[in-house]
């Protein structure tokens, strides 16, 4: 992705413990191939094994703002956060330009 283009989206987030199992299996089987199928590609996945950071930092990565809105305006968008909110507890996310790498 070009960096002077991108739009990322990272998502934060912790996983509850007990439904780890069905965490797995909602992201991989609809969470990521919904994104994809919008324009969107996982740049990273990042797990906090220690200290007080979210378990999780997803980042989504799409060519253009216009593409992001449309994301985030979607029925899909709320549709997906509602089950994953299922999932994990403190869900948050925001929106920064493409800078390639690790970003917070």
């Amino acid at each position: 992705m070009d960096e002077a283009k991108g739009i990322k989206l990272l998502l934060t987030y912790d996983v509850i413990a007990e439904r780890q199992q069905e965490y797995y299996q909602f992201v991989m089987g609809r969470y990521l191939p919904a994104l994809q199928s919008m324009g969107f590609q996982m740049s990273e996945a990042w797990h906090t094994a220690f200290g007080s950071s979210p378990d999780r930092l997803i980042g989504f990565v799409c060519r253009d703002e216009e593409k992001m809105q449309e994301l985030l305006e979607s029925d899909l968008w709320l549709s997906l956060n509602d089950e994953l909110e299922g999932f994990v507890t403190g869900f948050g996310y925001k929106i920064v330009p493409y800078k390639g790498g690790f970003q917070l």
